[in-house]
């Protein structure tokens, strides 16, 4: 009897992909993933996985990979932990007539203006948003709008290339990075020109048509890097059902409503205004959280649905995870990065990790690739998480030697900025 194997397209380096692996294994099956390059994911090489180098932009190219694996393999499922390759798994699964996402509703989802309107057409409360294909169009967008507004690529995910303009200078300056080639475009370029949605921020977690959870989420303009995640939000019950009934006519209106989605959100003066809705898990450590929180594996119900078997989203538990990055506060060489094994020893504290190593470079991009570390902390109360995450943060310490300019400078120590970062909440 052949192996029933899960084929994974691409991986995730910040651990998504890994545990999309282990998950994979646990539930007896064997990962394989295709990658136009597997020597990007340690993971792989570290634990000896299975990885195949195949173009993964090329659709025929995934197809004949996948044919051949199924004269090896009982292929018993196909997906992704990234949005960029989401679609694509729905054409391979039609292809393969596996349990797969709608793929045209996928790469609508993902085109962010096409989104916006149709969200605008079901009445989903949104932000004001214009789509700009040069700097004049941003500009006469921009001043309909009204300053200050947020600029993105149309197409895109992680915070790449996002920024809140406050002023005309802004929006010139980011234009100009935009359209001028230092941001690297999966599409043709074009601009979203979106308003200010004012508030803290939200995040749900979707499967199927069944909300999961609500992390509070910590997000510190202009770039809009995240310092923190924590389970449950600090919502009342009618600010919860809100919330997530907003985020379920997001789905209807986007046509979804198979496998994974991630709604933000924030509370406005006129209540939840949805900020995004990207058609996957969110990134680690988000499923770790809520694993931390409520006792759900939602990667591994995420491939039980991918591979035929029935889910289980029952909460098993009701605790408070919480999340805090380590972002550095300069460019530079990083001289060393400490106190990870005394942090790890406190009771409450379920992971510290540093995703970076003494003498890296450090080059801040302003979105998800500046986090160089996470530390993650559960209990059953709020007030205990918060405590303990604030302890362990407390012993992390680094130091960050700038690149030089016109003369020598001095390390710059990095915890004092994320110390005094006050715990993500309802502001």
């Amino acid at each position: 009897m052949a192996t029933r194997a899960l084929i994974l397209v691409e991986g995730d380096p910040t651990g998504t992909g890994l545990l999309y692996i282990q998950a994979a294994q646990r539930l007896g099956l064997h990962p394989v993933t295709l990658s136009a390059d597997p020597a990007q994911y340690e993971y792989l090489a570290a634990e000896k996985y299975e990885a195949i180098r195949v173009d993964t932009d090329n659709l025929d190219a995934l197809i004949r990979e996948c044919s051949r694996l199924g004269a090896t393999y009982d292929v018993a499922g196909i997906t992704s932990s990234l949005e960029a390759f989401y679609a694509t798994i729905g054409k391979l699964c039609q292809y393969f007539d596996l349990p797969g996402p709608n793929p045209t509703s996928i790469e609508r989802c993902c085109e962010k203006f096409s989104q916006r309107q149709l969200l605008a057409e079901a009445g989903v409360p949104i932000p004001a948003y214009r789509l700009a294909a040069n700097a004049a169009d941003v500009q006469s967008s921009a001043a309909e709008i009204g300053l200050p507004v947020i600029l993105k690529p149309a197409v895109g995910a992680g915070s790449c290339g996002v920024r809140l303009c406050r002023n005309a200078d802004e929006v010139a300056e980011h234009t100009t990075y935009l359209l001028g080639g230092k941001h690297i475009w999966r599409s043709s370029p074009r601009i979203l020109v979106e308003e200010f949605a004012e508030g803290p921020q939200y995040n749900l977690e979707v499967m199927g048509n069944e909300a999961i959870g609500i992390a509070a989420a910590d997000y510190g303009p202009p770039h809009f890097v995240c310092r923190g995640h924590i389970y449950p939000a600090p919502l009342t019950d009618d600010e919860c059902k809100r919330i997530a009934d907003v985020s379920l006519s997001c789905l209807r209106a986007l046509g979804l409503g198979w496998g994974p989605a991630n709604i933000e959100l924030r509370w406005t003066e006129r209540g939840p205004v949805v900020i995004e809705v990207n058609p996957r898990l969110a990134g680690s450590p988000v499923p770790q959280l809520v694993q931390l929180a409520y006792g759900i594996d939602i990667v591994t119900e995420h491939i039980k649905l991918v591979i035929g078997d029935e889910w289980d989203l029952r909460k098993r538990r009701s605790h408070t995870a919480a999340a805090r990055y380590l972002i550095p506060d300069c460019d530079g060489t990083l001289d060393w990065i400490s106190g990870d094994s005394r942090a790890a020893a406190i009771s409450g504290v379920a992971e510290v990790k540093f995703f970076v190593e003494s003498e890296a470079p450090i080059v801040r991009k302003g979105d998800y690739r500046d986090r160089i570390g996470h530390l993650l902390a559960a209990s059953p109360t709020r007030a205990r998480t918060e405590a303990t995450l604030q302890l362990a943060v407390d012993l992390i310490d680094w130091s960050i030697t700038p690149f030089p300019t016109l003369g020598e400078q001095e390390p710059v120590p990095g915890p004092n900025p994320l110390s005094a970062s006050a715990p993500p909440g309802k502001r």
